[in-house]
Order: structure tokens, then sequence, then C-alpha cells
């Protein structure tokens, strides 16, 4: 059975921490200074560890083990969101990088090696999984901008890795991909589980919803003539609350997430009105009813406010089944080692969901503190991560040798 060196592992997670380290937590914003340095530090480690190891035209750190003709793909991200947690995506970067090298020891020359990848922009600075997809094939969006107003070409310009050649999934390689990360969530500290099997990923859509109205004088203006998008977005905002309730399945998650109104001045009817209200589920059948849901019900307010609407999707991700084979080998790994495990799906997104449609994927979970994640106070104690850095060892060792 492989073995992790824990002190190896959790030294390596400390030294990634201080890249970036702000407030408690971490700052690694996709293509940002400490972004490229923390992409430098994966490189050296990958290289230490023996495998060839570049960073690609994308900002993508891909190590390969020599001399195989196949291989099992572990890995995630090290960018995280402005003044995020320090496991999200590094921890599965670290416990990939840390799988090699127990496998190294163990057996320095397998007939199936370990690949290891940290995607870039798994946050969506410029666009979510951006690097995963062009791993996966996906042309650049060069022209594609952030919220600042930079390009992905001038930002990839500035770190130097623009023009670089592209490192792509070969399916005839790669024989499977695995990912490890903190749940984000709190299922598995309230169950007392120490690792998540991860079912699946949730689709998501987000959609911009915007009234139009007609700016008047709030003292003056009678309230039956008034065109107010603001008291049009307020109602449509209550309504799809309650009506969401009322539809959700199990797992469906919802939220308005944004809420504007112009001018924005105490005394004037607002012009314009705008939120954005985004909604999760495995499926999309049930999805695209919550779909008509978010347009029926701003039609209504739109109507009884005489206020023009705008529906504009922002985000149309399809979620994805994690492969049922990988899911029973990363259920049996736990139970190697004796370690109870949960199923759950995911409800946020992540590489695996963009890889899993070229090769079959799995992903474990290890419970995060308090439920908590995006943010410093995101952590994981060590015992959970050493557990499950174990499990993804031995499901990687199981997997060297029955992956589809």
């Amino acid at each position: 059975m492989i073995e992790i060196d824990p002190r190896r592992l959790l030294a390596d997670l400390h030294d990634l921490r201080q890249i970036g380290a702000v407030d408690g937590g971490v700052e690694r914003v996709a293509f940002s200074p400490d972004d490229a340095r923390g992409r430098e530090w994966v490189l050296e480690r990958l290289e230490a560890a023996g495998l060839e190891a570049e960073i690609d035209g994308i900002g993508n750190v891909v190590g390969r083990w020599p001399g195989v003709t196949r291989a099992l793909l572990v890995g995630s991200h090290t960018d995280t969101v402005p003044r995020g947690g320090w496991l999200d995506g590094a921890l599965g970067v670290v416990a990939a990088l840390e799988v090699a090298r127990a496998l190294r020891g163990a057996s320095p020359q397998p007939e199936v090696g370990v690949d290891v990848v940290s995607f870039a922009d798994e946050e969506g600075t410029f666009q979510g999984t951006l690097g995963s997809m062009v791993f996966c094939g996906d042309e650049i969006p060069s022209a594609q901008r952030s919220a600042a107003g930079v390009s992905v070409a001038d930002a990839l310009a500035a770190t130097g890795w623009s023009g670089r050649p592209l490192a792509r999934l070969d399916p005839d390689r790669h024989r499977a991909y695995l990912e490890l990360h903190v749940e984000q969530g709190p299922r598995l500290e309230a169950a007392g589980v120490p690792i998540g099997v991860v079912t699946g990923i949730v689709s998501m859509r987000r959609m911009a919803v915007a009234f139009t109205g007609r700016a008047d004088h709030a003292g003056t203006t009678p309230m039956a003539l008034r065109r107010d998008a603001g008291a049009a977005a307020i109602r449509f905002a209550a309504r799809v609350l309650d009506a969401f309730t009322e539809r959700a399945a199990e797992n469906t998650v919802w939220n308005v997430g944004r809420c504007s109104f112009a001018p924005g001045a105490g005394n004037v009817v607002p012009s314009r009105a705008e939120l954005l209200v985004e909604y999760r589920d495995v499926s999309n059948e049930l999805l695209d009813e919550l779909d008509g849901v978010v347009e029926r019900l701003a039609q209504e307010a739109a109507a009884e406010h005489d206020t023009p609407l705008e529906l504009r999707p922002v985000v149309w991700l399809s979620g994805i089944e994690m492969h049922p084979l990988v899911v029973r080998e990363l259920e049996r790994a736990a139970a190697d080692l004796g370690l109870r495990s949960l199923r759950l799906p995911s409800g946020a997104g992540h590489d695996a969901m963009v890889v899993g449609r070229r090769i079959p994927a799995g992903m474990l979970f290890v419970p995060s503190i308090g439920g908590r994640s995006h943010d410093p106070a995101e952590d994981t104690s060590e015992e959970d991560i050493v557990n499950g850095v174990r499990v993804l060892a031995r499901a990687a060792e199981r997997l060297l040798t029955s992956a589809p």
C-alpha cells in the first residue's frame, strides 16, 4: 500500500500558504504576480519529484510521469478568489504531488504513472474552469476580460506564459482523473464523517434580471403613477424565493446575490433595478422548470409596475455525474483504511466537471470546519487533511490497475 509522508504534505501546504498570504487567508487571483509565484512553486516541487514538468501557454502546471504511456491524472488548482482560503484548490494540488512522490518511492518504475496538474483560473477571474477547458481542447479566449477590464491575452503576456505550447489531455494516456477538495459546506462535519465521495457536480444557472422604469421625485409623484423599477425588482425577488422553496428538491440551492438600483437616491424613484439570481441542482430538468419560474415571475412584476424587462443568462453550466467505477474505488479506498465515507453531491463547480466529460473522473471531499470556504476562515483539521490524502493515495493505487 502506498504510504504518504504526512509531515512533508503538511509542510508543503503551509509553505504554499505563504504565497499571497493576507489576513489569515490567501489571495492568488488568476494571473496575478502571486498566482504566478504559486505556479512556479508547484513547478519546482514537481521537478524535484522527478516528473517532467512545465507551465503551459494558459498557465496550467503539468507534471508528467516519465517513461510510461499510461497515467492517472490527479490535481486541482492553486488560484484563489480575492481574500480566499488557504486550502480551496491548493489541497488538491499538494495532495496530488504527495501521491506522485509516494508512488515513486514505493515503485520507481510502474507500468502506469501519476501525472499531476494545477489548472489555471478555476475560480473564474476571467472564466471559470478556464485552465481545464483549454487543457481539454478549447481555444484560449484571448479577448475575455476580468471584472477589472483586463483581457486574457494581456494577463498572459504579463506573466510571460503567452505563446507557450498548450498542454492537452491525452485520453490514450490519461486513464482517469482524481481530485481532492475541501467540502466548502457543513455536511461532513455535521455527520461526523471524515471522507466525502462525490456522486456528481451540480448544474448551475445564473440569470441577470433588469427592470427599467422612470426616475421621478419620490415625494411628489403619486404611487399609482409611478413606474418603479425598484419595487418591481423587490416584488420579483420575494416571489421567486418563495416559488423556489415550493419546487426545490433535496439538494436544490438558490440565491439572489446582487440587487442594485439607479440612480440610487432616497428621494428618487428608481429608473432601473438589476438582480442576479442563481440556482443549482443535479437535475437539469428541474433547472429548466426553474428557468420558467424566473421568466414568468419577472414578467408579472414588470407588467404590474409598467417596467420593461431584460432577462440575460450569465452562467449556464451543465453538471456531470462522477464515473461509477471511480466512485466505487474511492469508497473502497476509504474502507481499506478503516474510514467512514458519505456519498454527496458537489454544489460548487470544479475542474472535475470539465475533465470528466472526456475521461472517467471522481472527487473526494474532506470536512470544512464550520462549513466555511472562500474566506480567510476556511480551515480543515490536520487529521482530516492527512486522512483525505491517504484515501486519495489508496484510490490511486487501486485505479492504477482497475481504471476503465
